[in-house]
This record gives C-alpha cells, structure tokens and sequence, in this order.
C-alpha cells in the first residue's frame, strides 16, 4: 500500500483502535491460562479476515479459546460437532415447507444453518465425509451460501475456526491441499508450561473460569479489518515474502533441504496470506509497517498447511517446521 493509505486515518482513530486491539488481547488473557501465542495467533488472523485451522490434542481448552474470542468482541458464537453422518444441509441449511394457516397456501421457506453466524467453531473437521467439509469450505470462501438458486449472505465478519485432532485418525477425512489452502493461518495448541497447568487445574476446580469482559463491538472489528489494509509493507519486503513462497516449490527452489523434502510447494495463494497476517501482526505490535520480523514470524503458521512433505522427508521424521526454518535462513531481503 502507498504511504497515503494508512495515512488517511487520523491519528485519533488509529491509537483508539489499537488500544481496542490490546484490551481484546487482556480479556481473552483473563481466561485463557497461557497459551500467548495461540491468543496472538488468533487475533492476527481475525484482524486480516482470514479463517484459522487450529490442531492440538483433546482438553488443551480449544473450544474456550474460540469462545472467548467470540464473547470479547461481542459476536455470535456457534459450535459445530463434525460427524461421519453430518450432511452438508446440516450446515449451510435447507428448505422447508411452510403453511399459510389463513390462506392455505405453501411455499418452501429456507432455514439458516449454523454457518449463519459470526463466529462459527467445526469442530473435528476432518471427521465429516469430503461431501460436508466441500459445503463448509464453499462458504468460507464465498461468504455466502447458494441454494435452490438463491444466494444468501453470511454475516460480516464471519469468522471459522475448525480444529483437527492429531490423534485418532482412524475414520477420518483428511482435507484436500486445495481445501487446506481456504485457512489463512495453521496454529497449534501445544501443552501448558507445568506452572501454567498448575494454575488450569486450580482455576477450574474452584469456582471456575468467568466469560472473557466484552471489549469490542462488530463496528470496531470491521474498522479494524479495513485499517490492516493499509497498512505499509516495503517493495523490498513484498518481494522477499514473495520469494519465500516461490521457494518452497521444488522445481525452482535453491533451497536443498526443500529440492529433498517437499513434493508440493505454495501457490500465490500462500504470498497474500503471508503479507495480509504480516500486516496483521504489524498492527497488532503497534506498528503501521510490516518489518522483516513480521513476515518471518508468520512463515510457519501460513505456509504449514500448504506445504506438502514428500515420502522420503516423512521416513527420515522431517518435520514441516524443519523444512520451513532452513528455508527462511537461505532465502534473505534484499
């Protein structure tokens, strides 16, 4: 962006909506015991209007962490279950038919899924058949659902965060590269520090956690939204971002470790992402450029899920996030 985006906002509004940005940080902080990264995470990714893939294995408090986030910035909340049975009219909703009692007369009405909403938690997304996942994803990208020919809006913003189990993979329906794509960041959900699981155990076996303090309204979030816009990032920073993403493709990279490792690289896709949760953070941090920290900081959660390791980096136990840092130290800005 030129340097007259960002500065066609006062200075008033943007100190007012940054601070909106830390108070949402402190009331989610009040809940969630821990997990800072994962907190940062997830405002980043609302901040840039992407959807978030969250992994962690069951009880590291997933479903809270979304929850919260919905209740600080005052937005509806619903949470999907995904199942081997659940069909995509489960999600984005069907039709009905209804009876005038006066008239007699019967129309079919459609009935709103739970994707109508701001916030939408599928949960074990990777359970439900490709068929239903398709119908999700669908939505994500479109913001809006077409049925019988119609086409319905979701709200604004709407936000999905769907979680996987690393675990327990019998039966289940991995997503498609192409569909992993649709997520803006991968975040996962590590264990707790021993003091911070100390501090879970004794929080909740009392009297409980208390519903994070609602610090932002939807008008705000929206603002906030069209503020990272705007924000600067360098040509020189643009290209780096750039050739980080065109490094991870086998077939043009100079990055060994990736010529090995990696069958499937990122496509252009991955460069916007990478630039729009760089500006994200930015503004997250106070700041209205993007820096060479930003974009190496968002390097792993973007590119994590679409980077696809090949056979041989899977029988030598190559880790994505190996892969990923060998790269980020041959490829350097200009």
């Amino acid at each position: 962006m030129s340097e007259s985006d960002v500065r066609s906002w006062s200075e008033n509004e943007i100190g007012a909506l940054s601070a909106k940005v830390v108070a949402l940080k402190a009331s989610m902080a009040k809940v969630i015991i821990g997990q800072e990264n994962v907190i940062d995470s997830l405002i980043i990714c609302l901040l840039a209007g992407g959807h978030a893939l969250v992994e962690g294995v069951p009880g590291l408090g997933k479903t809270l962490l979304v929850k919260s986030l919905a209740q600080a910035t005052d937005m509806q909340f619903r949470r999907v279950q995904f199942t081997p049975d659940l069909m995509p009219s489960d999600i984005v909703g069907t039709e009905i038919l209804e009876e005038d009692h006066a008239t007699r007369k019967r129309e079919f009405r459609f009935q709103q899924g739970p994707v109508f909403t701001q916030v939408l938690l599928a949960d074990e997304i990777n359970r439900a058949p490709p068929k239903t996942q398709s119908a999700l994803l669908e939505a994500m990208q479109e913001r809006s659902v077409t049925f019988a020919g119609q086409t319905h809006m979701l709200p604004r913003p709407f936000f999905v965060l769907a979680t996987q189990n690393p675990i327990e993979q019998a039966g289940t329906y991995p997503l498609p590269e192409a569909q992993l794509d649709r997520f803006l960041l991968r975040i996962d959900v590590v264990y707790p520090t021993e003091e911070e699981e100390i501090a879970m155990i004794s929080a909740t076996t009392h009297a409980g956690l208390a519903d994070a303090e609602p610090v932002m309204d939807v008008a705000t979030l929206l603002r906030l939204q069209l503020l990272v816009r705007d924000i600067e990032i360098g040509d020189h920073l643009l290209k780096y971002a750039t050739r980080l993403v065109r490094a991870t493709r086998p077939a043009i990279t100079e990055v060994a470790s990736v010529k090995k490792h990696v069958g499937w690289g990122a496509g252009p896709r991955a460069g916007q992402a990478l630039v729009l949760a760089s500006k994200a953070r930015a503004l997250m941090h106070n700041r209205l450029a993007v820096t060479r920290d930003d974009i190496a900081a968002m390097l792993l959660p973007v590119l994590a899920h679409r980077v696809l390791r090949n056979f041989e980096a899977e029988a030598d136990g190559v880790a994505i996030a190996d892969i990923l840092t060998a790269l980020r130290e041959h490829v350097r800005p200009d």
